[in-house]
């Protein structure tokens, strides 16, 4: 089942979520259609806040980035409660968008490589450091559990010159060829 992607003003964009059981009823379902609705809204993750789900849970299938970066081809993951331990390296900027501020990009700073501990979908454990577009991505939706969107990593300046789309796009006056749920 392909969800509605919850945009900007949207209340559970953020709320930090909540950590997710081991053997909780209807977690292969929700997983299933987490991928489900990134597929048909061409994104290369999704988190449980942009669907209304406030679940400590993302996907990601990086593999539409495979030309920036060969590795990213069978990058396809599922991350439950994860916890990012430790961000280090350079910042570098990368122009980011997201499924929840539809038509809008900006270059947004974070650090290089991360350290991370979370659950897959059968719940086994994993500690992987990751660096470069990989950890980008990750941190991009670790974000949204924590109830920070990309826009709030920009610059004061850029933000308030972006302040007229955001509104438009919490009172609906977005054109997107995905299914989204307006706040209210």
């Amino acid at each position: 089942m392909v969800y509605p992607v919850y945009v900007f003003g949207s209340p559970v964009l953020r709320k930090k979520a909540q950590e997710i059981e081991e053997g909780e009823e209807g977690l292969a379902e929700m997983i299933e259609n987490l991928f489900e609705t990134m597929y048909a809204s061409d994104g290369v993750g999704l988190a449980g806040p942009q669907v209304g789900i406030s679940k400590r849970i993302f996907v990601i299938d990086a593999s539409p980035m495979e030309e920036d970066d060969e590795t990213l081809k069978d990058f396809k993951k599922v991350f439950i409660n994860p916890v990012i331990i430790n961000q280090t390296g350079d910042k570098w900027p990368f122009n980011e968008g997201c499924l929840s501020i539809p038509n809008i990009r900006e270059d947004v700073e974070r650090p290089s490589d991360i350290e991370i501990e979370y659950y897959d979908e059968n719940f086994n454990y994993y500690h992987e450091k990751l660096d470069g577009i990989k950890a980008r991505i990750i941190q991009h939706e670790y974000d949204h559990l924590e109830g920070v969107m990309f826009v709030d990593r920009i610059s004061p300046l850029k933000k308030k010159l972006l302040k007229g789309k955001l509104a438009s796009i919490s009172k609906g006056k977005v054109d997107v060829e995905y299914k989204i749920k307006f706040p209210g």
